[in-house]
């Protein structure tokens, strides 16, 4: 009998082993950034934002989007942010840079990330947020909803008007590579059947965020200025020429490919970029 008890003491503790530790809610009025999955807010293991000096060619929008920024981190009204345009020109980056600039500036704010899959959880996310004294920033990063999707009439009921809308000391910031985030099919064009209807309602959605923010491919001096904001502050040293070359090689120009390029030439020369 006792032989039996030792056994399954022994089966007990090795299914104790494998069974996974119960997730632990973190506590969202102690970090600068999260996480929202599984309906769960889960602490960012690593946020470090770029400093927003390094970010160039795009002053407009730093300037805008950091001042409603620091408006929500004050309790004062601040809009919805849609950040949309061509894909590498530092909508997300710019988004990470303007919360941990509010942060070191002694501001109350923090990041939350959330998924596109995650929008129908985001209710119970506000009642974890809402009656925090910080405010927050949901960011929703590369959203783009595809034909059929019933996530653009979740997302503009979260906006405005719905009885789950988003709390008074969070804005959400969006991200997307259309201005318009549906995905509209040529034929609309040819449906005589409600056609301006379909469109409007697509439209209506991009109508509802306050701040609609606009990033345009870079030329090349733009470009050339990227890589240089980035290499002056690393002291690495660079010839424009090998870096446009660089870039014409992966046939765009953008903050991305700037920043890759400068990865390559910290690489040639041994060091890191960490710490930028």
């Amino acid at each position: 009998m006792d032989d039996v008890a030792v056994l399954l003491g022994r089966v007990a503790d090795a299914l104790e082993r494998l069974a996974p530790p119960l997730a632990v809610m973190a506590d969202a009025g102690a970090g600068p950034a999260y996480v929202w999955r599984h309906h769960m807010l889960h602490a960012a293991t690593h946020f470090s934002p770029l400093p927003l000096d390094v970010l160039t060619g795009i002053d407009p929008q730093k300037s805008v989007l950091l001042e409603n920024t620091e408006r929500l981190a004050a309790g004062h009204a601040a809009h919805d942010a849609l950040l949309w345009g061509s894909r590498g020109m530092g909508k997300s980056a710019l988004v990470k840079a303007v919360v941990g600039a509010c942060q070191r500036d002694g501001k109350d704010v923090a990041l939350i990330e959330v998924s596109g899959d995650s929008l129908d959880s985001l209710p119970d996310l506000f009642r974890i947020i809402a009656d925090t004294s910080r405010c927050y920033v949901l960011f929703l990063d590369d959203v783009g909803f595809e034909e059929q999707s019933a996530a653009p009439r979740l997302l503009r009921s979260l906006l405005e008007g719905g009885a789950e809308a988003r709390p008074a000391n969070a804005r959400l910031y969006v991200t997307s590579n259309r201005r318009n985030i549906v995905h509209r099919d040529m034929r609309e064009q040819d449906d005589p059947i409600n056609m301006r209807d379909v469109v409007d309602d697509r439209l209506a959605l991009a109508d509802r965020f306050g701040l609609s923010l606009g990033f345009h491919a870079c030329d090349q001096d733009h470009y050339v200025a990227m890589v240089a904001g980035y290499a002056v502050r690393l002291g690495l040293e660079f010839d424009p020429l090998d870096a446009i070359q660089w870039a014409t090689q992966r046939g765009a120009r953008s903050g991305r490919i700037a920043w890759h390029y400068v990865q390559e030439l910290a690489g040639r020369a041994g060091r890191s970029v960490a710490g930028l």
